[in-house]
């Protein structure tokens, strides 16, 4: 059996195990598009920890759980006459096909960078031309990654600075605006600087190619691993953090960064949930 036979079979096991499923098991014959909903988006988050941690187990483990989904939904579908998992297979190619006319047609594009210019535009022609640049970024996105997701289209329009050291000067102006609303003490005002702040940030990373959703992720997990040990090391010493003072406390976080330098597994293994 070749390779792609036994993909193809392994599809089929999963199509029959999911058919077995909502014929004869009370909890998942119930099962609808809305209720599966929530898990849908845990199982996304899950498969974006495994990502995060390098994990390839865990990452197999969790593809085949938002796989689980996929499928789940096209038998929904089915069921209702609205469509089937064939369905969903073909509309995805024939997109990838429409959207790749530099591989699947005559268009030439070198190198990633070429593709990118050409993609919303690609995209917008695929709708008809019914809708405009931003609407394509998803209203649920969470904050941050939607701000990625809009100023990476603006971006393919030519809305952008001309050279990315400029997006400095535009980050200390909102930072200078924001001090200024400070001292209003104005809560709308505030919040609407801060934004207005981190717009800007989110901008920088996406001009210096870092992804601000992962650095910010990265950061979250050194404050647990250093707050963590600075826990584990309070209660060794017979301590309570809540009663320690900050220069004690700034003591064990610096040893704990001591600590990562000597371990370089400590920068990427973060303490258990």
């Amino acid at each position: 059996m070749s390779q792609r036979e036994e993909r193809l079979k392994a599809f089929g096991r999963l199509l029959d195990v999911m058919d077995e499923l909502r014929a004869k098991c009370p909890w998942d014959r119930e099962q609808t598009n809305e209720s599966l909903r929530a898990n849908t988006i845990e199982e996304t988050y899950e498969l974006s920890e495994a990502i995060l941690a390098d994990d390839n187990n865990e990452i197999m483990k969790e593809l085949g759980d938002l796989l689980l989904h996929v499928v789940f939904y096209a038998k929904i579908g089915e069921e209702k006459g609205a469509f089937d998992v064939a369905d969903v297979c073909n509309a995805i190619s024939d997109k990838l096909i429409f959207r790749h006319p530099h591989v699947f047609g005559e268009a030439k594009a070198a190198d990633p960078t070429a593709v990118a210019k050409t993609w919303e535009q690609i995209k917008l022609k695929e709708r008809g031309g019914n809708k405009t640049v931003l609407e394509g970024v998803p209203v649920a996105l969470p904050s941050m990654v939607k701000a990625y997701r809009i100023q990476d289209k603006a971006r393919n329009y030519g809305f952008d600075w001309e050279r990315r050291e400029q997006v400095w000067n535009k980050v200390r102006e909102e930072i200078g605006e924001l001090e200024e609303e400070i001292g209003t003490m104005d809560d709308d005002l505030m919040e609407a600087e801060f934004g207005d702040l981190l717009f800007a940030i989110i901008n920088a990373a996406r001009l210096y190619s870092v992804n601000p959703d992962n650095a910010l992720e990265r950061t979250n997990r050194t404050f647990i691993r250093r707050f963590t040990y600075m826990e584990k090391r309070a209660k060794e010493a017979g301590r309570d953090l809540r009663n320690m003072t900050l220069d004690e406390m700034e003591t064990i976080w610096q040893e704990a960064k001591r600590e990562e330098r000597r371990d370089g597994t400590l920068l990427t293994n973060p303490p258990s949930r």
